[in-house]
């Protein structure tokens, strides 16, 4: 084959893989939902349809670069992702996962931003927002614009910042865990996490809800530190919680 053919073959691969993680993740935890929270998404058959179609358009364009960057880390070592623990100290593992959480967060939190003005909310973003409220299957429900700014990020990193291959991994699954529960609707985090110091910095569904209410606040991914500095930080979503398991009492009674 050629190496076109070959590029094409690696760009269908991995939106496949990327599509297939969408369904079991999303399909996981919306299962969880119904086992632990039933009834929260009653009435939205047709809004997570809506969410699934074009969440397997976003898959779509998350799988080409992805594919571009994995058959040329393959064939040309075009990237700076290692195998071979020897390659760098055991101790960078841990920072180059910190890196790439980091810097995800960064080009995620001013992206996201820019997609709430007026212009760029129209044409992209009120797609997302379209979801009232959130499921778990909203977490790559994106316009293909919206979705190409998320596409781009993890392969452009691959060839700035090394990363082992299995830390790549735990990124994105990170990534992947994170896109899920911070719009399934209830927060699965416990309460002291969430409530306590870590959850003074880190971004779980509770805070993100809040996004989805309000609108223009907490536009972080992972962290709370760019909401901080920049004062976009509007605290958890009030009676979170509580107005989830009011929803699961009515469905049961």
């Amino acid at each position: 084959m050629s190496p076109l053919a070959l590029i094409l073959v690696s760009m269908l691969a991995m939106t496949g893989i990327i599509a297939l993680r969408y369904l079991l993740s999303s399909g996981g935890f919306a299962l969880a939902t119904r086992l632990t929270r039933p009834g929260l998404y009653k009435g939205l058959d047709r809004q997570i349809g809506a969410e699934i179609r074009w969440s397997l358009w976003s898959a779509l364009i998350f799988g080409v670069p992805a594919g571009l960057v994995a058959w040329g880390w393959q064939n040309r070592g075009w990237t700076l992702i290692y195998t071979d623990l020897r390659d760098y100290p055991l101790w960078y593992l841990p920072v180059s996962v910190a890196l790439y959480l980091f810097a995800h967060d960064t080009w995620f939190y001013w992206t996201h931003r820019a997609m709430h003005r007026p212009a760029l909310f129209r044409v992209a973003h009120a797609v997302h927002h379209a979801s009232r409220p959130p499921t778990a299957w909203a977490a790559m429900s994106f316009h293909p614009w919206e979705a190409l700014t998320g596409a781009v990020v993890i392969p452009a990193l691959v060839f700035v910042i090394p990363i082992h291959v299995a830390a790549l991994g735990l990124v994105l699954t990170i990534m992947t865990v994170m896109g899920v529960t911070n719009h399934m609707g209830w927060e699965m985090f416990p309460r002291w996490l969430v409530h306590g110091r870590a959850g003074r910095w880190l971004i779980t569904a509770s805070h993100h809800q809040r996004h989805h209410d309000n609108y223009r606040c907490n536009y972080g991914l992972y962290f709370r530190f760019w909401d901080r500095i920049c004062g976009t930080d509007k605290g958890l979503a009030p009676d979170f919680a509580t107005a989830s398991a009011r929803a699961s009492g009515a469905a049961k009674g």
